[in-house]
Parts: structure tokens; sequence; C-alpha cells
């Protein structure tokens, strides 16, 4: 079969999908003619592409919501979806570049994802969901949605696989935020900066980062992802300390009343009930987590180990209790892990139906392939203080000594100077994670990421394992 006699055969099953759930034919039959039979230039395809999604968009606006749709209506929609995707991955695919320097000044600005997509939207209609269309969908169930947020997933991808948007857009989330620069005053005025879900804290030499999400043990989720990024940003800017202090802040949970818990990973809760959005997830690796890992870059210069520099900061880990999820990901991301004896890190991802964030990336470095293959796949728990707990955690106190462990390493740190342990920092990641290793993952973890977030098989998983349907926000 030729491409042409391919290209005819799907526009006519398409045909016979929409007139079968009841749609309007004229209507269908608009939809499926706009369909670009071949790419032109960007002038042309923004025009042409643009209209078969929009036509598109009003055919998919026609049906029920997904939980009343028929059989028929659901076929229908997963064609109008589809097809819709099928194209944005040829559009991008063609023209990327255009796309991000129209956006961006030809990259002589940066723009962070978060307003790059709704940017784009703008830019080509239809390319990305609108946030009043996201904020529909984010009315239901997770189960409930179509998934318009895959084409965002669309677009990141293909940005990030390039090289040069690819590193521009790494280079705008390493970045400080305009919200920490505002209260950067804030913080050397009183020491301390409260953000509600994080906080950050002058102690000596010492910044310290806690994550304050009490009601969820301390768990990650929509709510939390802006206030630790800027307390991540305060504790690099903040010109009287050395090195940072990452811990999870006291819960209010029964069990855990009056402990630290270091972090909870993803509100699974959140999740299933829609109010995690997709761009949650590149956020968080393209922000805080990964200038944990780098440090800030200036716009001036690259963020690249070998052809630039950023300004960064040694990281210490307090992990009390537990490290789930994210929390484990955070781990790999520090220079030095303190735990209780009785802490443990899990990576239940697989049980979830995501991806663990960048831990297929960097844990296989700590403990090795095999048992990185066994935490990720088959939900592997290392305890803090076992053989293999201690390829990650640098060093193990009695629970209640947490605290006192942090403070007398800060001080080993800083007693001398950090600034022989920066330069080895840097080296040590030009070896093992160069920014251009971190933005090919990033484009394959933007793009798997999409699909997984919106999979029936992520609902199953939540019902099963963490019987989320009983669960109240």
């Amino acid at each position: 079969m030729t491409v042409m006699e391919a290209d005819l055969a799907q526009r006519e099953e398409d045909k016979r999908a929409l007139l079968a759930a009841g749609m309007d034919g004229t209507r269908a039959q608009a939809w499926i003619a706009a369909r670009p039979a071949a790419l032109s230039s960007f002038t042309a395809d923004r025009v042409s592409y643009g209209r078969y999604w929009e036509l598109g968009r009003d055919l998919l606006a026609s049906l029920p919501r997904p939980p009343s749709r028929s059989e028929a209506e659901r076929l229908a929609a997963a064609r109008l979806l589809q097809a819709g995707r099928d194209t944005r991955r040829r559009f991008m695919a063609a023209h990327a570049l255009d796309v991000y320097r129209a956006l961006t000044d030809g990259m002589r600005t940066f723009v962070r994802v978060e307003a790059l997509v709704v940017a784009a939207a703008r830019l080509v209609p239809g390319l990305c969901p609108m946030p009043d269309e996201i904020a529909v969908e984010a009315e239901g169930k997770q189960g409930e949605k179509d998934g318009i947020e895959i084409d965002q997933g669309i677009f990141c991808h293909a940005i990030l696989a390039r090289p040069d948007t690819g590193m521009h857009l790494c280079h705008a989330m390493l970045l400080p935020r305009v919200e920490a620069r505002e209260r950067l005053a804030e913080l050397q005025a009183a020491g301390r900066v409260d953000l509600t879900y994080a906080e950050v804290e002058r102690k000596g030499k010492a910044s310290y980062v806690t994550l304050k999400n009490p009601r969820y043990l301390n768990a990650e989720d929509d709510v939390t992802v802006d206030p630790l990024e800027i307390a991540v940003d305060l504790a690099l800017l903040d010109p009287e300390t050395e090195v940072c202090v990452m811990r999870g802040g006291l819960v209010e949970h029964p069990k855990y009343k009056g402990r630290r818990i270091f972090q909870a990973g993803i509100n699974l809760t959140h999740i299933y009930y829609g109010k995690i959005p997709y761009l949650w997830y590149v956020r968080r690796d393209l922000g805080w987590v990964n200038k944990v890992m780098r440090g800030h870059a200036s716009e001036l210069i690259s963020p690249d180990e070998v052809t630039g520099e950023t300004h960064e900061k040694l990281w210490i880990a307090q992990l009390d209790t537990f490290a789930i999820g994210g929390g484990c990901q955070a781990l790999l991301v520090m220079d030095y892990n303190i735990a209780g004896a009785d802490a443990y890190m899990t990576l239940p991802a697989r049980k979830e139906g995501i991806i663990p964030g960048m831990a297929n990336l960097r844990m296989w470095r700590f403990v090795g392939d095999r048992i990185t293959r066994q935490a990720i796949l088959y939900e592997r728990g290392l305890p803090c203080d076992s053989d293999e707990g201690r390829l990650i955690i640098d060093r193990i106190v009695p629970p209640d000594q947490t605290d006192a462990a942090v403070a007398e390493v800060v001080e080993g740190l800083t007693s001398s100077g950090v600034v022989s342990a920066r330069g080895n920092r840097v080296a040590i990641r030009a070896a093992q994670e160069p920014l251009d290793l971190f933005r090919r993952y990033a484009a394959v973890y933007a793009r798997e990421q999409a699909l997984c977030h919106f999979s029936p098989a992520l609902i199953a998983n939540l019902e099963r394992h963490w019987n989320a349907a009983q669960r109240k926000m």
C-alpha cells in the first residue's frame, strides 16, 4: 500500500467512526478534508495544521464528557485525539525550531516551560491546549479526562529533543525565579522565608530548605512545586551560606505525629482526582531538582559544565522516617545523605503507573543496574541501614540524632571553605551526567510521562494498590 493509499484508507476509517457516533456529516467531512497531506513552510503549515486541529477540537467538544459516552462515541473521540497527536508530532518534527525561535525572540530571551506551552498555544492555535481547556478537564477525575495535556508532552519532547532548543529550555529552567529574587531581601533581613508549603531558613553557614505538606506526609503535589523551587532558589541565592540542607517538616498523621518525614513522593490521591497536571512533572524535574543538581544559571553564560558555568552549593539531605518515590529521587542529586537508622527508601512508580522522574537516569550509578531495575520495576525497598541502602546513604545515625548529624556535617564541610568541593562536584557531574545527557533523557521523559499520566493503567493501579477511590482529597 502506498502512502497515498494509506492516507485515503485512514480518512475513510475516520469518517465511518465519526458518523457511527452520530456526528454531523458535513462537519466530519470538513475535518477529514482539512487534514494536511504534506508539510510545507512554517507560515503555511501554521495555518493549515491549526485549522485542522481547531475543527477536531470542535468535534470533540460536541461529544458528551468521557464518562457519559457510548462505545461509538468513545471510539470517535479516540480517532479525533489520535489524529491530532499524530499530526502534532509531524508538525513539531518539522517546525520545532521555527516555533521555539518565534516564542523566544530568536532564542534571545528565556521562557519557562509553563509559559512556553501557553505561548505556543497562542502562536499556533491547537498545538497545545489553552489553560481554560485544561481547567475544564481538571474538574473531573483523572480517569474522566481525554488527556489533552498529552499535546504538551508532544511539544516538550520535540523542543527538548533538539540540542539547540533543548539546551536553551534547560537553561531557562535553571535561572532563579523572579519570586525568589523578590523575597531575597526578606531572607537576608529575617534569616527565614515561609512559603507555606516550603520554607528556607539560615542556620550559620547553611540554608535549610524544608518541605511542608503535613496532611499528606510531605508528599509533593501542585501546591508544593512552586514553593519548593522558590525555597531552593533562595537557598542558592543567599550570599551568607555555603551549603544547603533539604529535609521534611513535622507531620500531623497520628502514626508519625511530632516526627519529620523526608518525603512521601507524589500525592497519589491528587493524581486520582485529576489535580496533578501533566506539566507538573516537567516543571519539577527541570526546576528545583535540576537546580539542586546543577545550581543556578545566569542569562549570559551557558550552564553546560564544559562550555559554561553555574552558581551552585553543596547539598545535604536529612532523611527522617522515609523517602518514597520523589523523595528517593531527590537523594540521587544530593552530595551527602544522612538518614535515621529506621528510615527506608522506595520507588513504587510501577504500582503507580508512572516514570520515577530522573531515577532511571541516576539510580544505577549508585546501586548498579540490577538493583535499579528491581527497585523501579519490582518495587524493591531499600532500608537505609543495609548494604544496598548505604550505597545511597552516606551516614546512618539513631533516629533522634539526624539534626545533630546534619549540623556536624555542615560544620565539617564549611570549616575550611567549599571552593574545592564545588569544583569536584562540577567535575563529577561532567563525567556522570553532563547537561546534554540530562536534556536527552528529559526529552524521552517528557514524551513517555505524558502517556503514562493519562493511561487507563494508572487509574487501575491507583485503585488496586492505593485504594484511591476510597480516599478523600
